[in-house]
């Protein structure tokens, strides 16, 4: 059996976001405020992209665990829904292991966390905005 890491959502997956309710209401075993160092996060068209930059002020978001029983199905809707398809270079996101930091104790967990593909990186830091602070909700 694969080991089933937390996710890390940081944008509209997060309590109060368009998708959170779709996808993660009532489907978490827990949620927890978390940070992703070393990344910088991006004001998309309707939605955040954390670009991966070494020195980034970092990514604010939750750390969600899903019951063991919901996890392949959530992990499948998810990759859908941020148009992740391993391999394929039309993806908008990859879906990576990282260490994130929880607020509450500083302790860094691996998570599953989607992060801007190479090509939408690129053109982000061409041309695309920062959120200062890494929080997508100060956008909204």
């Amino acid at each position: 059996m694969r080991e089933q890491l937390p996710f890390f959502v940081y944008g509209t997956l997060r309590p109060g976001g368009r998708y959170h309710d779709a996808y993660l209401r009532g489907r978490t075993r827990s949620a927890h405020p978390a940070r992703l160092a070393g990344a910088v996060l991006y004001d998309g068209p309707g939605y955040p992209y954390a670009v991966e930059e070494p020195g980034g002020g970092g990514v604010r978001g939750e750390l969600v665990t899903v019951p063991v029983d919901a996890y392949d199905e959530l992990l499948a809707e998810l990759d859908r829904l941020e148009e992740y398809v391993p391999g394929d270079p039309r993806s908008l996101y990859l879906r990576v292991e990282r260490e994130v930091g929880r607020d509450a104790d500083g302790a860094a967990v691996r998570a599953w966390v989607y992060v801007a593909a190479p090509a939408v990186a690129e053109r982000l830091r061409a041309d695309g905005r920062i959120v200062e602070g890494g929080d997508w909700r100060a956008c909204g």
